[in-house]
């Protein structure tokens, strides 16, 4: 270290880097204190490389300290750090628009079961469920899944959802599935015509075109209703072909957006060719999404509808229906789109994924993706999402969710509940020599501050006074930088020497004391011999980067699907346990 880079840096470092995990709930970060550093000392500038090798040191030190622990050392120590927080409540969602109308709420999530869901999809069924909740009112859920040929209704994708929907702790009411349903459009569409607000049109997509953009009536708009009739129980019994006939709602022809002019209600499709996966070729004319929507919003007595504002132009289609037929539309919350920084939401961007690379992208829950099954996959808490939806909460404008912001929920709520195991990925051989053979095994906590999680007991091999341990190369170069470093709630020792590969300290001591004394940061170990290869999948955008190290043998113990902290390391979710292997993967740091 440079004798530029006094005591007096050092403890400028440390208390910048203590204030920043305070920040952070008990996590500092290393750029974040680097800024700071050479903000409040810009004549370091020049030795910023040599000054980020220290800053790490300090930042990994305090790290290895509890939340409390770090709090308690600044009121110590650094007392003017402490800045006193604002008290602030829970995210308390806004009033639902004039709510005083109706007797009962009753919201409704109404999915495609063409896919599974996906973190955008999630907002709408939190809020809509919340906002039940709030009114004691009901939660409806409804699978809209009338379009057998262009966007065909996966069979699974049924249960996938409501397990999606279950795990994020969602409870519905009532449930619907619209291909169920298809008698009651039907009687509603004859309904429609009989007040003259709807008509069987013959013309071909061409040619209805131009009358569309001429903003002019096709030659079968002001046929007779009775005549309409005749040619609904036409189309209904398969008298036409696909595309020969359509029914169209009557709007207004001159309104600036083509879309709305006599949008189509219901629609022949070819079910011998593209069957229904529950109704199979059962019926052959289906309603469009808004038809379906419109009617079943009115049936169900939803009052207050939550959707993407993308959804906006389908509400003025749905409100000439509810005009046709004398109803009152639902209120509309509009909400802006979600992204989640650095993963694919879309549907169809997934889908593409895994036909033109099935073998890399095998399945929907993969978790580079960003399905719920995707976070939930890799390892994501439920009530993380929950907590980022309602923080977004209930608004019109677009918003991104970063991927920091999810890390950091959801390490808040691991990090006092999950065991803090050894792990080291890039492992040199250390000797350790004058070890005392007491020291054969030690007995280190599962947690700094859960006394719950017991403790595990780690056996060393200690040859003549010898003792080897595995450390992280990087480390290791702190090991030789610093001089002294301590193992983990085990020993403090002294950098000797390095020579044909192999790196040499010496024991000092097994007092805490003296490892604050001597400044010496906390190092993770594993004990030559007593450990577990470990495999480790990290996703990096949409590629998987393997890591692979050595975690102590109490790892053989994990069960599958465990949560787990590796110090200075990260979070895993164990995938595979009882082998010679351990595979996991990688959630965040």
């Amino acid at each position: 270290m440079s004798k530029e880079l006094s005591s007096d840096v050092r403890d400028l470092i440390f208390k910048l880097a203590l204030k920043n995990s305070i920040e952070h709930e008990g996590r500092a970060s290393v750029r974040p204190v680097l800024g700071k550093v050479l903000g409040a000392m810009p004549e370091l500038r020049s030795l910023a490389r040599e000054l980020e090798g220290l800053v790490a040191e300090i930042v990994a030190e305090i790290n290895n300290m509890g939340l409390e622990d770090q709090i308690k050392l600044a009121k110590d120590k650094y007392p003017d750090i402490l800045v006193e927080k604002e008290v602030t409540q829970s995210k308390v969602l806004p009033p639902l628009p004039n709510v005083e109308k109706y007797k009962d709420v009753r919201t409704r999530f109404a999915p495609n079961p063409d896919f599974l869901i996906h973190l955008g999809n999630a907002r709408p069924s939190i809020l809509s469920y919340e906002y039940a909740k709030m009114y004691k009112g009901k939660f409806i859920l409804r699978f809209e899944d009338t379009d057998p040929k262009t966007k065909p209704p996966l069979p699974e994708a049924y249960s996938a959802i409501k397990e999606d929907l279950r795990w994020l702790g969602i409870r519905w009411d009532e449930e619907y599935i619209q291909s169920l349903r298809m008698e009651i459009y039907y009687s509603i569409a004859r309904e429609l015509i009989g007040v003259r607000g709807a008509y069987v049109d013959l013309c071909d997509k061409k040619e209805f075109l131009k009358y569309k953009i001429g903003m002019k009536p096709c030659p079968h708009r002001n046929t007779a209703t009775e005549i309409n009739l005749e040619l609904w129980d036409k189309m209904v019994s398969n008298y036409f072909e696909e595309g020969d006939a359509v029914l169209r709602v009557k709007t207004d022809l001159s309104h600036p957006d083509p879309s709305l002019r006599d949008w189509v209600a219901f629609r022949i499709i070819n079910t011998e060719v593209n069957p229904h996966p529950i109704v199979g070729s059962k019926y052959v004319v289906w309603p469009t999404y808004n038809y379906a929507a419109g009617v079943d919003d009115h049936l169900m007595s939803i009052t207050h509808i939550l959707r993407g504002k993308e959804h906006s132009v389908n509400t003025l289609k749905q409100k000439y229906l509810y005009d046709h037929l004398g109803w009152e539309y639902p209120e509309v919350i509009n909400l802006g789109r979600l992204k989640l920084e650095g993963f694919i939401l879309s549907k169809s961007k997934i889908k593409e994924l895994m036909v033109r690379h099935p073998k890399v992208f095998k399945s929907a829950d993969d978790i580079r993706f960003g399905t719920i099954a995707s976070l939930r996959n890799r390892g994501i808490l439920s009530e993380t999402i929950r907590k980022v939806i309602l923080e977004v909460g209930v608004k019109v404008s677009d918003a991104t969710i970063s991927w920091d912001n999810i890390a950091a929920i959801n390490r808040k709520l691991l990090d006092l509940e999950v065991k803090r195991l050894m792990f080291v990925a890039h492992p040199v051989e250390v000797l350790v020599r004058h070890v005392p053979e007491r020291l054969s095994s030690v007995t280190i906590p599962l947690h700094p501050t859960n006394k719950r999680l017991g403790g595990r007991e780690v056996r060393v091999n200690i040859d003549n006074g010898n003792l080897t341990v595995l450390l992280d190369s990087r480390d290791v170069q702190t090991f030789k930088d610093v001089g002294v470093i301590r193992l983990m709630e085990f020993m403090n020792v002294k950098y000797v020497s390095e020579g044909d590969g192999k790196v040499l300290g010496e024991f000092i001591s097994t007092d805490l004391s003296d490892a604050k004394k001597f400044r010496a940061p906390i190092i993770q170990w594993v004990p030559y011999g007593g450990y577990v290869k470990v495999l480790i999948v990290k996703p990096e955008g949409l590629k998987l980067i393997k890591v692979a190290g050595y975690g102590e043998a109490y790892m053989k113990t994990l069960m599958v699907g465990e949560v787990v902290q590796l110090v200075r390391y990260g979070f895993i979710k164990v995938v595979k346990s009882g082998g010679k292997i351990i595979k996991a993967i990688y959630i965040h740091d």
